[in-house]
């Protein structure tokens, strides 16, 4: 049964004016797009704030103790590229995990040594200083100062050993001799002139001094791969344009033909996707150390290592099978609601075929994304590298001062270098102690907020815009002669006249949600380690509604940017209308609508697929065309991954338009139903083909309400036939019962009659 259509709002009343998109409207949430606009003046302030403060260079080069940064250009130490670490064994010390520096003084160096050499033998024996003066403090004189008065200071290592730059970092070159043992240039112990150092301990330091910067060097990997292999990314994604592009023409001369084509070709693309994972499966089979599971190996920076294991392609085998049999179940539950969706997709195409601007406007929304996000991004970069240096007090013996922070400059002659004789005044981390760097974290979080508010604006924006152009197509009478000249310029420009405050206003409840949902994951990371069970249960509890009102509240503002468009009003009432239209017609909206978003969806996935499937042979080097590129990647998952998301995306602009245009057309079919009847004074606006979807519609079962079966139907014309005859044959009854009252009534009546006449 459905709810009573007072308690859905009022139908739509006929209307002879109405003919489309109302031309005369007035600007809709002036306060919010007041809001709005201080919002993104304050944005550029902060911007402009944090690229002065800022100095991305922190994030990616290696500094000294001091601070600097090695290899710099326009800097003295242009010519030093490389960082060397005075005693690398110091970050093995818990305190590099907490303070995310080794205790151990560092300075850049031109190239990383690569002999052995210790300073009591150089001091000694007067050899070799000019090299070893290299890596020690500038100024130091080896010649005149002696021994224990430079490692006093700390003005040079004990030794030095062969070493290999990494991430532009002085590693001991590690490696192992036949008998397995770990050496260094052919060594496993070694005399710094007072301790006997093994070759371990220094595989000890190097692997803990990894650990602080395994996120950089993941990080730089990527980086470098990108670099490679930047214009074959490009050229994916223009493949992924163009075949998206192919697809959309195609679908606008054949779209039932084209619907059943991604039918099969998206159910053929996953199907081979699980034979290759079977066949990689059935191939490691042989190979030693293949059958390791997953939580053994724990978390590895080289995801090739992952390829290596059956088990991943097992889990990537199970992850298609299940999607292929759950969208081979749909197909043949939704059989019959495919072929009206595919009726529906086919008013679409001739809709965008008069309004062909509108396949080439997702490109105006994936740059104004594309620069929502760069300008994002580069602001976070710049606020999260807008600290000062920050030095600390680090000692090797217990030290009151331990920690506490320094000043380099004055620390030789400071009570602290009195009181701990060993310690040393390094550079620690990038803080600051102004009102700009304690309030940096708010900064932070307006720079986040203000990305979800413009991308979910430019989004808005994008729907209104196209929602406007399908709406004057559809409401057009006599198609395509009453199109305005351009309905895409002219849709874009009454959004942005018009109704800027209601986009804002929009976006701004969707970016308040999307906000709360990525606290809420902020907060669930940081409890991991809780024991707290309730507590984690109503994270997940609060994490899930939140999803579920994310999804709510972008169906809502889609609805309500339509209704927006054709009818001018604020985004309130917009909204409102939209809801209840829909509730009035809830059960075509679950057929027709979302069968529809499956089949773009079906569209997405093949795209997706075959770029996705040509791009894993191209960068894994399974194609021998492709030797001859010439380049070789840390990881090829990298630009792989890069081609798949960003085709996805490409598709998903390229079906909006179509997803967007049969939302629009759903809405006004609805309205068009409630506001007019057919007939010559309220004829219909829709089309005679999206009157065919209307009589199927209709008369088929899944579409409308539940429709009883024919024997139903008859059995209940059947039984009131039988109730019409009961109550024909009462009255009958009550008829007769009256006739012989009135005639009993009469025969009474004569006697007194005939008695009376008698005396006369």
């Amino acid at each position: 049964m459905t709810m009573p259509k007072e308690k859905n709002g009022e139908a739509r009343k006929f209307d002879p004016n109405f003919k489309g998109p109302i031309y005369n409207r007035g600007c809709t949430d002036v306060l919010c797009c007041i809001l709005f606009v201080l919002a993104l003046l304050g944005y550029f302030v902060v911007g402009i704030v944090a690229w002065s403060q800022g100095d991305p260079r922190k994030v990616i080069y290696p500094t000294d103790s001091s601070g600097q940064f090695c290899g710099q250009a326009g800097t003295r130490l242009e010519k030093k590229p490389f960082l060397f670490y005075f005693n690398i064994m110091k970050c093995a010390s818990p305190l590099v995990l907490l303070e995310f520096q080794c205790p151990t003084t560092q300075i850049c160096v031109e190239k990383c040594p690569d002999r052995f050499l210790t300073l009591k033998k150089v001091v000694s024996s007067k050899n070799d200083q000019d090299y070893y003066k290299a890596y020690c403090k500038e100024g130091t004189d080896l010649s005149t100062t002696n021994l224990l008065q430079i490692l006093k200071d700390g003005l040079c290592p004990a030794m030095v050993i062969p070493s290999r730059p990494f991430t532009h970092r002085c590693f001991p070159a590690l490696g192992k001799n036949k008998a397995g043992a770990v050496v260094v240039g052919n060594r496993t112990v070694f005399d710094d002139g007072s301790d006997m150092i093994n070759s371990t301990d220094l595989l000890e330091g190097a692997k803990s001094s990894n650990k602080v910067k395994e996120l950089r060097l993941v990080a730089m990997k990527i980086f470098e791969d990108y670099t490679r292999s930047w214009y074959w990314i490009l050229l994916g994604l223009v493949i992924a344009m163009v075949v998206s592009l192919i697809f959309i023409i195609l679908m606008r001369y054949l779209a039932g033909i084209m619907v059943w084509v991604m039918i099969v070709m998206a159910i053929l693309v996953i199907g081979y996707g699980i034979v290759h994972c079977y066949m990689e499966y059935a191939r490691l089979k042989q190979q030693p150390g293949s059958d390791i599971t997953l939580q053994d190996i724990g978390l590895q920076t080289d995801f090739a290592v992952y390829l290596e294991i059956r088990q991943t392609w097992l889990a990537f085998m199970i992850i298609l099978c299940i999607l292929e049999v759950i969208i081979v179940l749909l197909l043949i539950f939704l059989r019959k609601r495919i072929l009206i969706a595919i009726a529906l997709i086919k008013e679409a195409s001739r809709a965008i075929g008069y309004v062909m601007s509108s396949l080439f406007y997702p490109l105006l929304t994936f740059a104004l994304v594309a620069l929502v996000i760069a300008y994002w991004a580069i602001t976070a970069v710049f606020l999260s590298t807008s600290n000062e240096p920050v030095y600390k007090v680090f000692n090797e013996t217990d030290c009151p001062h331990s920690r506490e922070t320094c000043d380099p400059k004055t620390f030789n002659t400071s009570n602290i270098s009195a009181v701990c004789p060993d310690a040393q005044c390094l550079f620690a981390f990038y803080g600051g102690e102004t009102y700009y760097h304690k309030y940096l974290i708010l900064f932070q979080f307006y720079n986040l907020f203000l990305f979800f508010w413009c991308a979910n604006f430019v989004t808005a924006l994008g729907q209104v815009t196209l929602a406007g152009a399908f709406a004057s197509y559809y409401w057009a009478l006599k198609k395509p002669d009453d199109l305005p000249a351009f309905p895409i310029f002219s849709s874009l420009g009454r959004a942005l006249r018009y109704h800027t405050g209601s986009l804002a206003f929009g976006a701004l409840i969707l970016s308040i949600v999307q906000v709360i949902r990525v606290l809420l994951e902020y907060l669930d990371h940081k409890l991991k380690g809780a024991q707290n069970k309730f507590a984690k249960f109503l994270l997940s509890c609060l994490k899930c509604c939140f999803w579920c009102l994310e999804k709510f509240i972008k169906f809502l503002n889609r609805n309500a940017y339509i209704m927006m468009a054709i009818y001018g009003k604020n985004f309130c009432s917009s909204a409102r209308d939209a809801f209840f239209l829909l509730m009035r017609n809830i059960v075509r909206v679950a057929v027709l609508d979302k069968v529809t978003d499956f089949l773009l969806f079906l569209g997405k996935l093949l795209i997706v697929g075959l770029v996705g499937i040509f791009s894993f042979f191209f960068f894994s080097g399974r194609i021998k065309a492709t030797e001859d590129v010439g380049f070789t990647l840390n990881y090829y998952w990298v630009p792989i991954l890069t081609v798949v998301v960003g085709s996805y995306l490409i598709a998903h602009g390229f079906f909006s338009v179509y997803a967007m245009c049969v939302d629009t057309l759903f809405l006004c079919f609805c309205e068009d139903l409630e506001r007019n009847d057919g007939s010559t004074d309220r004829p219909y606006f829709m089309s005679p083909e999206l009157r065919d979807i209307l009589s199927v519609n209709e008369t088929d079962e899944d579409v409308e309400e539940p429709r009883k079966d024919e024997d139903v139907a008859q059995a209940e014309a059947q039984e009131q036939r039988e109730e019409d005859q009961d109550i024909e044959m009462k009255q009958q009854v009550i008829e007769r019962q009256a006739q012989e009252q009135e005639g009993e009534e009469e025969e009474a009546e004569k006697p007194q009659e005939s008695g009376e006449e008698k005396p006369q």
